[in-house]
């Protein structure tokens, strides 16, 4: 059996499904936000960055199915993170885990993977 390996952030497949991998808190330069960015900051640029890859993909945060974030301080991190998802999903509210780890690449505070469905003439 031949593995074939797709190099990209987002993987659709024909079912309509697209599966966007962790992103981090980078801006879209790939770039890390300041040092002195808040975990709000840091969750606004995830959750921005998730958008674009759907959008990009004929999909929106309105149509994420499940979500799952990645957080280094559960404690400290998790109510300021909530907060932001909440202003994103306050009507759609897509199945969600939220996992506390001891470290993320690059040395970032946080992550979140999505699986969303393509758009179509229903709202989830």
């Amino acid at each position: 059996m031949k593995i074939r390996m797709i190099e990209t952030n987002v993987n659709k497949l024909n079912i309509g499904f697209i599966y966007v991998s962790g992103q981090i808190p980078y801006t879209s330069e790939n770039k890390p936000l300041p040092s002195d960015s808040t975990t709000a900051d840091y969750a606004e640029q995830v959750i921005q960055n998730v958008s674009a890859i759907l959008e990009a993909s004929n999909s929106s945060l309105n149509h994420i199915v499940k979500a799952n974030i990645f957080l280094t301080d559960m404690t400290s991190q998790f109510p300021e993170f909530n907060k932001v998802y909440a202003k994103y999903f306050s009507e759609h509210k897509p199945a969600r885990s939220c996992v506390a780890v001891k470290e993320l690449p690059l040395g970032v505070p946080l992550e979140m993977e999505v699986v969303a469905v393509e758009k179509d003439d229903t709202k989830l």
